[in-house]
């Protein structure tokens, strides 16, 4: 009797170890099929695009949902790993070799007040020509200070830290290197730039337009900044008309497409030319089709006309099998 009751337990204790085998088999099976249905694809890079991008990738995700592309935003340095770099200012040769590269629009940079300090009440009506923007702006040994102009009002200079994009760009439009911004230095990206900036009355900086439109519209700019008008046909006078650009996203977005007087460079989107995933392409390619649509009420302006850049591109995109 014994013996019968010891085989049926060890017959029970069997049978439930075997369906508990089975369950967790199929239960690991159910996690890990999913997450090979889709590929993901990481895009990094300046932060002021992202809202940009993000759009781009809902939209994309629309025709294409086995793909998921992400944003993973950039620390102090790029993440370990990522398929596309999104940038904001010319690399140089030696990385661009490895790269292919989308310039799929630009951006302008303008002077920006406190919309409460006495200098964005002051120079929202003056403006600013080049001779002041230098003044304020930059540190020049060889500057004559007795021809200065007397600047009456208050204010605090702020700049990035780091070496990045929009300082660059906007100290070599006016022949100087990064180094030589005046103002108290900030750490991080121009988004903490905008904030140091906005905790001080008498503050005043240089930023993308981008980051000057309102975070919840691409209608109006941002309800606590002063966007402070510059000499747009370089004659070094602020007329009237020029000021009245400055009134509307629209009206300001649509002037500077043209040539004009303001720091501007180009935003592009690249991969590396030896490991890029088809993944990764086809969501460049669609861009490359369909992004340009969303520039201007993103803040950023159309590229000018290229062609070779785009062929460079599709030509790119053909060889790794991707229409």
């Amino acid at each position: 009797m014994v013996k019968q009751i010891m085989l049926v337990v060890i017959w029970v204790l069997t049978v439930v170890t075997v369906r508990a085998q089975n369950n967790d088999a199929t239960t690991t099976l159910q996690n890990t099929t999913p997450a090979d249905d889709h590929k993901i694809v990481v895009v990094t890079g300046a932060r002021f695009s992202y809202h940009l991008v993000q759009k781009w990738i809902d939209d994309f995700n629309k025709e294409y949902p086995d793909i998921q592309v992400v944003i993973e935003s950039r620390g102090s340095s790029d993440p370990l790993q990522y398929d596309i770099l999104a940038e904001v200012y010319e690399h140089p040769e030696d990385i661009k070799k490895s790269r292919q590269y989308l310039y799929i629009g630009r951006y302008a940079i303008l002077p920006v007040a406190t919309k409460q300090s006495q200098f964005a009440v002051t120079y929202a009506s003056k403006g600013l020509n080049d001779d002041l923007i230098k003044q304020i702006f930059f540190h020049n040994i060889f500057a004559d200070k007795e021809e200065e102009a007397k600047i009456k009002v208050p204010f605090t200079v702020y700049t990035r830290f780091q070496k990045a994009g929009a300082p660059k760009v906007f100290a070599e439009f006016y022949g100087f290197e990064q180094k030589d911004i005046n103002g108290k230095s900030i750490a991080g990206s121009d988004e903490h730039l905008l904030k140091a900036l906005l905790r001080d009355s008498t503050g005043i900086t240089y930023l993308p337009l981008p980051l000057l439109f309102n975070p919840t519209s691409t209608t109006s700019f941002d309800e606590d900044l002063t966007i402070i008008p510059v000499d747009l046909d370089g004659n070094g006078k602020i007329k009237d008309d020029e000021r009245s650009f400055f009134s509307s996203p629209e009206t300001l977005v649509k002037k500077l497409e043209g040539k004009n007087n303001v720091p501007v460079a180009y935003f592009h989107l690249s991969v590396d030319k030896n490991k890029a995933s088809d993944e990764s392409v086809a969501f460049l390619k669609w861009v490359a089709t369909n992004g340009a649509r969303n520039l201007n009420s993103f803040g950023f302006l159309n590229p000018e006309t290229n062609k070779s850049q785009q062929d460079s591109f599709n030509e790119f995109a053909s060889k790794k099998h991707v229409n």
